[in-house]
């Protein structure tokens, strides 16, 4: 039987409860006072924002980053827009219509405090923002714009067209600097982590790697922050960059953190099909398309064929022989449905038969309307860097006009199908986003705690920057406060020196290896294995053979891998290769954590249970908790640890995007 797991957070988003709660916090004022270092791994938009934070408020801040600045870490590909409950449109929007919306979005299955206190600090984040000179949309009289995005029936996203991320990431990256250059932050670029120190049962260092030289680095502090983002690239093919991936996440799990909800995995609905075999990536357009696209496909099942085949392009589909699904099902959110649910009606009108490239696993995005209806300059202001990216890719311009049917113009269709981006599992942590581990915190996409089964559109840099600028430094002063006492511990410690040899003893197993597989060879079966039984649709047959593959796998990976050159200088291979092993821990860790949940939400869809309409069918009954694993050693089934949800602003209900 699974042991409960103590949250050490208020039971809901009561506010009497918080006041006495947020008392105290800011327990300590270091600036200028006290002489305590925290190390943040990560300079996306959480990592970023976090140190300039804790810099400006007088902690020494370590930063390491593994792109050569921080410029370039993957927050910038994040399109579509930022979250927040302004309710500049005057239609309803509030916090606590945010709140819900997010807590809805996620299937009920997110900690209902973590999310208040989201929404609650969204509006700051559009204030900090506006004043770093983040260039949002505005409209003509000069107030900000807004757009919807899914699972909201209010427009209370902000953007900077579709290049929201870049222009958030230059705005935190500039508070970094800031904080570089008046020496309260130490940058490293190009340094990854390999390891966690615990001294003492708290963290107190990391073990990193200069990816340059090749050289293994000690580094200590009073605490460690990780924020490295999510695991998607354990697919393989994903909408993340070849460089994300999940090793400081995993290294904190064989440590003593505790991983929670690893199936817990989007499947985003808007990306370009897969072309061949040859891709490292997939590329994602963003949802906000959905506002002003409409998506469909054949309804005649001899037209979908056709498509197929070649012998007809989708602009000759004349309107009544269009079958806009996503609109059909879901007549009060249409296209703009929550993520999950466009996905997986995405899957059942490709497997039906109705998907309309040659692979059959794609649907029309059309502007068709929206152009007719509001002019291409129009659209072209909202979406024109993303119109451009899709016709270096397809050399398709979904601008261009295709045919003309009884005076109506149609435009040529995007075409999408969906793929794995981002993930809601990650580290355990508590209310303050400290882990298990004393002294280890986990912030942005690398946690859990906001986002549930399933994460809405434009969540993902609100929780970043959230995390980053408004809940880490302040939480991470109640453990720091007794850390004064505390010195800072000498790398010379045999924690340090255990540490840096277990690393680099890893590293030379993997050289020595010498068998006959690249790293990328090995990866990509892995990615077909999870995609095949641990994707968008799962049954426990699957997922019990699935780790039986996987597991397979892994014994080839050990025993026939090859790993060109030496530890000594720049081994791109050598990273991939630590990278590598690690995703195999996940992908197992996201198959166990599916197969012990028999129900499906969310993300995580088991197609044993869903309801006469194709739905997801939760059981609150038994899985109305967090299901964090606890890790028991590299081949064996780690360990269940269950922290009990609890709503009190919210009545847990079936989700419902109909009406």
């Amino acid at each position: 039987m699974a042991k409960v797991l103590d949250s050490k957070i208020p039971a809901g988003p009561v506010p009497e409860k918080w006041k006495e709660y947020k008392a105290h916090q800011r327990l300590v004022n270091p600036k200028n006072k006290l002489k305590l270092d925290v190390i943040v791994v990560g300079t996306g938009l959480a990592g970023a924002s976090a140190a300039a934070s804790l810099g400006e408020m007088g902690f020494n801040v370590i930063n390491l980053c593994i792109q050569d600045s921080p410029r370039r870490a993957h927050s910038i590909a994040a399109q579509g827009g930022i979250n927040a409950a302004k309710n500049y449109q005057n239609d309803g929007d509030s916090v606590y219509r945010l709140f819900y919306d997010t807590v809805k979005g996620g299937d009920y299955r997110a900690r209902e405090a973590n999310v208040y206190r989201l929404a609650e600090v969204s509006n700051n984040i559009i204030d900090q923002c506006v004043a770093q000179g983040v260039p949002f949309a505005r409209e003509y009289g000069g107030m900000l714009a807004n757009r919807s995005f899914g699972g909201a029936q209010v427009s209370r996203t902000f953007y900077a067209k579709g290049q929201t991320g870049q222009q958030l990431l230059l705005g935190a990256y500039s508070s970094l600097s800031c904080q570089v250059n008046a020496g309260k932050v130490k940058l490293y670029t190009r340094y990854e982590m390999e390891d966690v120190v615990i001294v003492d049962g708290r963290a107190r260092g990391i073990i990193a790697k200069n990816l340059v030289t090749g050289k293994l680095e000690r580094f200590s502090a009073n605490a460690v922050v990780i924020a490295t983002g999510g695991y998607g690239n354990t697919y393989f093919l994903s909408t993340n960059a070849m460089g994300c991936n999940c090793t400081a996440a995993v290294q904190c799990y064989r440590k003593g953190a505790y991983f929670a909800n690893p199936s817990y995995v989007q499947i985003h609905p808007t990306c370009i099909p897969v072309h061949g075999d040859k891709q490292s990536k997939l590329t994602l357009m963003s949802e906000s398309l959905r506002n002003d696209g409409r998506i469909w496909v054949p309804k005649k099942i001899e037209d979908a064929k056709a498509l197929q085949a070649g012998t007809k392009q989708g602009w000759e589909i004349p309107e009544e022989d269009r079958d806009y699904y996503l609109e059909r099902r879901y007549p009060a959110f249409g296209n703009l449905v929550p993520r999950d649910v466009a996905s997986r009606a995405a899957k059942e009108r490709c497997d039906k038969g109705f998907g309309v490239n040659n692979t059959g696993l794609a649907v029309f995005l059309d502007f068709s309307e929206s152009i007719n209806r509001l002019g291409l300059d129009v659209i072209m202001q909202r979406y024109g860097n993303l119109f451009e990216m899709y016709e270096e890719i397809t050399d398709v311009f979904p601008g261009d006009v295709a045919n003309e049917i009884n005076g109506v113009k149609y435009y040529k269709p995007m075409m999408i199908y969906p793929a794995i981006h981002y993930t809601m599992g990650g580290i355990w942590v508590d209310y303050e986003l400290q882990t298990t581990i004393p002294g280890l915190f986990a912030i942005g996409e690398c946690n859990f705690s906001d986002h549930g089964a399933n994460r809405l559109g434009a969540s993902a840099l609100m929780q970043g920057l959230a995390d980053g600028y408004f809940v880490l430094p302040y939480t991470i002063q109640n453990y720091l406060a007794d850390q004064a006492v505390w010195p800072k511990v000498s790398t010379d410690l045999p924690e340090f020196v255990e540490a840096e040899k277990a690393v680099d003893a890893e590293l030379t197993r993997l050289l020595n290896i010498k068998g006959k597989r690249s790293v990328d060879s090995i990866h990509k079966e892995l990615g077909h294995i999870m995609w095949e039984y641990v994707g968008m649709g799962r049954t426990a047959e699957g997922l019990k053979e699935g780790l039986k593959k996987m597991h397979e796998l892994e014994k080839e990976f050990d025993t026939n891998l090859f790993v060109p050159g030496t530890k000594e200088g720049l081994n791109v291979e050598l990273d991939k290769a630590i990278h590598l092993r690690d995703f195999f821990t996940m992908g197992q860790l996201v198959a166990f954590d599916a197969l012990s949940r028999n129900e499906s939400c969310g993300g995580h869809f088991r197609e044993e249970y869903q309801t006469e309409e194709g739905e997801a069918k939760r059981d609150d009954e038994n899985y109305f908790y967090v299901g964090c694993w606890e890790y028991q050693g590299k081949g064996n089934e780690p360990t269940l640890i269950k922290e009990p949800l609890e709503y009190e602003a919210i009545k847990v209900q079936t989700r419902n995007y109909k009406n």
